[in-house]
């Protein structure tokens, strides 16, 4: 199936946020500037291909059982439901990056297990081991993504796939057993969880966090992703309230308060004016090495 629509946005920058490492099995992007996501939507797995077109208008292909649901769900993916007029910038670095990066949208997927399970991956470790066991999971208990796609492109297990998955595996995969039991009691309700993409941010949040071992900080992370949520800002991270106190008053050492403080005057916007700050490249100084990757498959 395809589809011709103009843009808003940049798709790259407005996806960027959906990609698991640069070896992400569910999202590659192609020498001719097409992007490629396979997801498992309602209707089954399905392989969306975004590529430029010629003049102001850019196209769209879809495969598999999901393709007619991928379609529809497009412009919203790439921000038609964000509103990016409602930002007022309070601070030179924040309005200096908001206009190199105007094409910049929140995208809203609506889907929240492949947002919410790789997120509870990245809980309490770096990002390359959780992409590595993302990536290792995907390839083991997905399935191939429908259509003419490029190799090695897979779509993520559906619920009934995550809750099977036994639990040497996860140990293969280097996640300990409290994630993969997140995962495990995340996917036997994923009906009542994927109900949170229509819902409010806030009340979504609350549904996520009923889940023992989803706190704030990943399901602010998820929701950011599901519902296109541009207040809902990410606290309990290792680096983003340095990155922020930084960037906005030279204070390195801020925590979440500080960081809320700072953010108070983006009320409504708060989570993407984060993401300007993040895009502008103004981090502090690194004064300790990088947290080393742990391994719990040699246990």
């Amino acid at each position: 199936m395809a589809a011709r629509f103009t843009p808003k946005a940049n798709a790259s920058l407005t996806l960027a946020p959906l990609r698991r490492g640069p070896a992400d099995p569910t999202f590659q992007t192609t020498p001719d500037g097409s992007i490629w996501r396979a997801s498992r939507t309602p209707d089954g797995p399905g392989t969306l291909r975004i590529h430029p077109g010629n003049g102001d208008a850019d196209d769209a292909e879809a495969y598999g059982p999901g393709a007619a649901w991928l379609l529809d769900a497009l412009p919203a993916l790439l921000g038609a439901q964000d509103d990016p007029t409602a930002f007022v910038p309070r601070h030179k670095i924040v309005a200096v990056t908001a206009r190199a990066r105007a094409g910049l949208r929140l995208t809203r997927t609506g889907l929240v297990l492949e947002s919410l399970i790789p997120t509870v991956l990245e809980q309490k470790v770096t990002s390359t081991e959780a992409y590595r066991s993302w990536r290792q999971l995907v390839r083991t208990f997905g399935e191939p993504a429908p259509g003419p796609v490029p190799e090695g492109m897979y779509v993520m297990p559906d619920a009934r796939g995550w809750a099977a998955i036994p639990s040497w595996e996860w140990h293969r995969a280097n996640v300990d057993g409290k994630r993969a039991a997140t995962i495990v009691r995340a996917a036997r309700v994923a009906a009542r969880l994927e109900e949170a993409a229509r819902m409010p941010p806030a009340e979504a949040r609350k549904r996520l966090e009923l889940i023992p071992g989803i706190g704030p900080w990943t399901s602010a992370e998820t929701v950011q992703r599901s519902n296109g949520a541009p207040d809902e800002v990410t606290t309990g991270d290792l680096h983003l309230p340095g990155i922020v106190g930084w960037a906005l008053a030279g204070d390195r050492s801020a925590d979440d308060a500080a960081m809320l403080e700072l953010l108070a005057p983006y009320e409504g916007q708060r989570h993407r004016a984060a993401r300007l700050i993040l895009l502008s490249g103004r981090v502090p100084p690194r004064r300790a090495p990088r947290m080393a990757p742990g391994d719990i498959r040699a246990f």
